[in-house]
């Protein structure tokens, strides 16, 4: 497995020394090849460097980690990203994330959850995953928490940036996983992706509107949902029933 090259950008001492403690688990997945403790160290070493991978505190020193991230892409295209914050203010954290960001880690760091970061990455990057059974019971990160829902519940998904809109026959949440994700995260004999934008639960489908461009899901329970879909995006669907 080819590791990512990675960077730590994180202005507080201990959180910093923290995470690339735990970050020494993980030797097979990351290289740590610097850390960096205010904007322009990290602005230098990051062109310097050109990691896969950046771990990046939201707020450095009272300057923006946004404002670093548009000054790193106007020299080299951006990492891999993974934001650190104590912060859980939606507006910011969905700006943050339709950026760059693979993920973004709640402060204190849990273990788990920065596996689960660095393989969304690892992914990202081309590194296939080592299980291929889709799960049928999901655990999702919203802005404020987790998710849990089983797959057979989902009847679409669509992308927004770097997060998606997750819709049931009842509801929608907005989660923190790309389309991409969330594609090799389900089985693909049930969900397909249409399109850029779409995934729809085939097992779901009930009618197709090849004029309108739209394809009507059904519940189990009888509730319908219809969804509009680029003409690729029908047409696909329906090569694929």
């Amino acid at each position: 497995m080819k590791t990512l090259k990675t960077i730590v950008v994180e202005d507080e001492r201990l959180p910093r020394l923290s995470l690339l403690q735990k970050l020494e688990d993980f030797r097979q997945e990351v290289e740590v090849v610097d850390s960096c403790d205010n904007y322009d160290s990290a602005l230098r070493s990051i062109l310097r460097h050109q990691p896969d991978l950046l771990f990046l505190d939201i707020q450095l020193q009272g300057r923006d980690a946004m404002q670093l991230l548009n000054e790193v892409k106007q020299t080299i295209p951006l990492p891999h990203v993974i934001f650190t914050t104590a912060y859980a203010d939606r507006k910011y954290l969905l700006g943050a994330i339709k950026l760059a960001a693979v993920d973004y880690l709640l402060k204190p760091i849990d273990k788990n959850e920065l596996a689960t970061a660095i393989s969304k990455a690892c992914q990202l990057h081309g590194e296939p995953s080592t299980d291929n059974t889709p799960p049928s019971r999901l655990s999702l990160r919203t802005v404020n928490g987790k998710l849990f829902i089983d797959a057979s519940d989902i009847a679409f998904i669509t992308a927004d940036g770097n997060y998606a809109h997750l819709c049931t026959f009842g509801h929608q949440e907005d989660i923190m996983e790309s389309l991409a994700a969330m594609e090799q995260l389900l089985d693909p004999a049930v969900f397909l992706r249409v399109d850029r934008y779409t995934i729809i639960n085939t097992k779901r489908v009930y009618k197709l509107n090849i004029k309108r461009r739209q394809c009507t899901l059904l519940s189990p329970e009888g509730t319908t949902i219809d969804v509009e879909l680029s003409k690729p995006g029908i047409e696909r669907l329906m090569r694929f029933l």
